[in-house]
């Protein structure tokens, strides 16, 4: 499989699997660093390195965005949940070490000082319509709309619960100390979520449209180019930040030439073809493929996916992706999937 592209296969997403997400709960570790900057300026100095605005929505936000280089292109994206003087930065596993970097760079120790927290904490994500009513059973304290992030009450478990915004591929980020990893999985299926692997998140991320460091973003990528906008993962209003100047001139005054869409294919996809072509000319790569189960027909389903294509590939347009013919859709995936284009 080429370097980049995410493939989900029909052993991976099984008809329970997929009904779960589509229809109940679902409870996964997710497979994520978490560093934590505190200190009397660790809100102003994040505010001047992520993409979102981490400052308006006051204590106790939870906010998707990215660290840019100065040019404007994702180095790293992640969830940061602020509580205090310290905001807490939720990123992929592989771009723990590049986030820390950018930190210990740009952060004034005076002001706000980075630590990684990853060894010590468990993070899981609850995904899927049933997931309040599920993390509601299991008696957690939940916060009281998308984007926050309640503290631990007086007597519970010792929990960080987050709540991320209605366009994301789950529904509540549960952060607890290492040792009660066990006691998270167990309290959310006795309360009736279906316990998974990773490869139920990465389900969710791939039907949600959501992008992901190493296949959709590159190390060229520029927020715009995959939905950033339609994600709230940038904010157009809250002043400076690192690659600002590109972001913002592209929103006001000009337009990205690739965007992110998504693929519904006649047939699997070739195994190591990511090419994609329309009218006999070079359109784009696929970036990630997964199996989508049709629980109500016996071994029914389809193959989707994601494309980064060029701009004026939209929606409708048939394409050949993968070595296969391809209907190119918006996102999110609306389900279940019909019949094949």
């Amino acid at each position: 499989m080429p370097d980049g592209l995410k493939r989900l296969d029909p052993q991976e997403v099984t008809p329970v699997l997929f009904t779960a997400l589509q229809t109940g709960a679902v409870i996964g570790p997710a497979d994520v660093g978490v560093l934590a900057v505190s200190g009397p300026g660790a809100v102003q100095c994040i505010q001047g390195l992520l993409t979102n605005d981490i400052e308006k929505p006051g204590d106790d936000a939870f906010v998707y965005g990215a660290l840019l280089t100065p040019k404007g292109m994702i180095v790293v994206d992640g969830w940061a949940a602020r509580q205090g003087t310290t905001v807490t930065f939720t990123v992929p596993a592989e771009a723990r070490e590049r986030a820390l970097a950018i930190f210990m760079r740009a952060l004034p120790p005076r002001l706000a000082q980075p630590r990684d927290q990853s060894p010590e904490v468990a993070v899981f994500r609850l995904a899927g319509p049933q997931a309040l009513v599920v993390a509601q059973t299991a008696g957690l304290v939940l916060p009281s709309a998308p984007g926050r992030v309640t503290r631990p009450a007086a007597g519970a478990p010792a929990w960080a619960v987050a709540r991320a915004s209605e366009q994301a591929p789950f529904t509540l980020q549960i952060t607890a100390p290492a040792s009660e990893a066990a006691r998270v999985t167990e309290r959310l299926t006795a309360a009736g979520a279906l316990a998974a692997g990773a490869a139920a998140l990465e389900c969710a991320r791939i039907l949600a449209g959501w992008p992901r460091l190493g296949a959709e973003v590159d190390d060229k990528t520029i927020p715009q180019e995959v939905r950033f906008d339609e994600l709230n993962g940038v904010s157009y209003t809250k002043g400076c930040y690192t690659g600002q100047e590109t972001v913002s001139r592209l929103h006001f005054r000009g337009h990205v030439n690739r965007y992110l869409r998504g693929l519904l294919f006649d047939a699997e996809p070739a195994d190591g073809s990511t090419g994609v072509v329309h009218l006999d000319r070079e359109a784009g790569r696929v970036t990630s493929v997964m199996w989508a189960p049709e629980p109500r027909i016996a071994g029914g389903g389809r193959w989707v996916g994601l494309a980064i294509l060029r701009r004026e590939v939209g929606p409708g347009a048939i394409v050949r992706a993968g070595g296969r013919d391809a209907r190119v859709v918006e996102l999110p995936f609306a389900t279940p999937f019909i019949a094949p284009a």
